[in-house]
């Protein structure tokens, strides 16, 4: 089996898929890995007794460890089975390839490993070019696209001219077709066509089928093609497998291919000689002509769409969930230093051990959450303002947490609780900064010196900044370490100062070397 590892997310889906009884080549094609690597998944899964739901607080490690102990040994001498002879054998009923794997290993105990087996016969088959006529299950495939035509809407204010996506749908086994018109192909767009189509058949298919649009696929590679994360979140919502079109196979979506041609027949050559001027007009006319084509029999096998509809697809299609999908965009991003993730200009926390860290963000209408590797690790209520933060404080460390907890008001209690000129000190930082949080800092440093000074001490230490017009936590610091706060509070015991007296000559000397214009003998070493 090769050696690449699947993230949880793909571990959980690949479980899911399997046991809704999906083949191992449409999981594969749903979750963007080689159908090989998703047989040698479930063959491990089973051996480990692991299915979907896995078991509640299993890691991602954890769940690795289990599945792939050790790296597979290589052996020297490989005797590689009789293709032709394999690919013979596997036409008999009931034959797999698991079972020819396991009789070759019963002769050649020193054979290759079973996704090798099935690696190696799938490039040798590849090579024959089959073509296989497709047998749709009821119930089982809804296959999407858009039409290559558009339709014109005239702006009634304005005459603008805009053109009209069309958006189609068809069920497998009856060709029961939806349509409706959409201004873009995007995904908002693109999805929200979607809920409204199973809303129109009142019930989902197991499986959707559609063309390497970049809104639905984002990497549209032959095997393993990349589904956009919003068009998964989608599927997993209504319990749906996403299975992409293979580029360049247009047998792989002919039906959607037979149904875009009829609509354009006839919807929108129908429409050729109409004016429209919004696109709910457009579509209430479109949805009219749909009944038309749903109803219209068959030429050549009895009944029409509609019958063929509630008598094959429809009974073996899901119940829809109670809830509607809600649109939500899936976006990629990487947390900053200071534990926060930008989306859509506003800043939103993880917890601070996931600094640095990549993640998915899944943003809604009235939720932005964010993913780790599969496991979300922090939801908030969605903000528009910009430049703005939203911060849980389970999410701080200890530290910054202390810091976020203080208010302008918390600050001017405690200084009022040492002295009125160490509030007067504080009131000068909190109103001298555009934001008062910029002077958190300097306030709590100018608190703290009470502790290590003592409150008499620092009450002169501020009188003394306060009379120079330097009520900073420098000048401040400054003075208690040079002495003169001390020579200051014997001052006022002794001469019982108030703040608006004349300095006396003792306290005049005290003034110029503490001013904020003047270096001090500190500067020069």
């Amino acid at each position: 089996m090769p050696n690449k590892r699947l993230p949880m997310r793909q571990i959980i889906e690949v479980l899911r898929l399997h046991k809704m009884g999906l083949s191992a080549r449409e999981i594969g094609s749903s979750v963007g890995i080689s159908h090989s690597s998703v047989l040698e998944f479930i063959r491990r899964a089973a051996a480990l007794g692991l299915q979907h739901p896995l078991p509640e607080g299993l890691t991602q490690d954890q769940l690795e460890a289990q599945l792939y102990p050790s790296k597979p040994r290589s052996s020297d001498q490989i005797v590689l089975p009789d293709w032709g002879v394999i690919h013979q054998e596997l036409k008999r009923k009931h034959v797999t390839l698991d079972l020819l794997w396991r009789e070759y290993k019963a002769i050649h105990p020193q054979g290759i490993q079973y996704s090798a087996f099935c690696e190696h016969y799938r490039k040798w088959s590849a090579k024959l070019n089959v073509s296989m006529r497709q047998q749709h299950e009821p119930g089982h495939k809804m296959f999407v696209d858009y039409a290559g035509t558009t339709i014109e809407v005239v702006d009634g204010r304005t005459g603008e001219v805009r053109a009209a996506q069309l958006f189609v749908a068809v069920l497998g086994a009856s060709n029961y077709t939806f349509a409706e018109a959409t201004w873009t192909q995007t995904i908002a767009d693109w999805i929200g066509s979607h809920v409204r189509t199973l809303n129109y058949f009142g019930a989902s298919p197991r499986c959707v089928v559609p063309d390497n649009l970049r809104s639905g696929v984002t990497k549209p590679l032959y095997f393993e093609p990349t589904l956009n994360e919003t068009y998964a979140d989608w599927a997993r919502h209504y319990g749906i497998a996403i299975l992409p079109a293979r580029p360049f196979k247009p047998k792989d979506k002919a039906k959607v291919e037979g149904a875009v041609l009829i609509a354009e027949r006839w919807i929108i050559a129908a429409l050729r000689n109409e004016r429209f001027f919004s696109l709910h007009e457009l579509n209430r006319t479109i949805a009219q002509l749909l009944e038309r084509l749903n109803t219209r029999a068959f030429k050549k096998l009895p009944g029409c769409r509609q019958s063929a509809f509630d008598s094959l697809d429809k009974p073996q299609m899901l119940a829809l969930p109670s809830q509607p999908y809600e649109f939500a965009d899936w976006q990629k991003r990487r947390v900053g230093l200071d534990y926060h993730v930008e989306v859509k200009g506003h800043y939103y926390s993880v917890p601070y051990q996931h600094a640095k860290a990549e993640v998915m963000a899944r943003i809604g209408d009235h939720t932005v959450e964010l993913f780790l590797r599969g496991q979300r690790i922090a939801s908030h209520v969605r903000k528009h303002s910009q430049g703005r933060h939203t911060t849980a404080p389970e999410h701080m460390p200890i530290n910054h947490r202390c810091i976020a907890e203080w208010t302008p008001e918390k600050f001017r209690a405690r200084a009022n609780k040492i002295g009125p000129r160490v509030l007067a000190v504080v009131e000068h930082q909190l109103g001298s900064r555009k934001y008062p949080e910029q002077a958190y800092r300097a306030c709590l440093g100018i608190l703290r010196l009470a502790q290590t000074y003592g409150v008499q001490t620092t009450e002169a230490a501020c009188e003394l900044a306060l009379r120079i017009g330097s009520p900073s936590y420098t000048s401040i610091s400054s003075i208690l370490k040079t002495g003169k706060a001390a020579q200051q509070a014997a001052i006022n015991l002794t001469s019982n100062l108030t703040p608006n007296s004349t300095p006396s000559s003792s306290q005049a000397a005290l003034l110029p070397e503490h001013h904020a214009n003047v270096r001090g003998p500190d500067y020069y070493h």
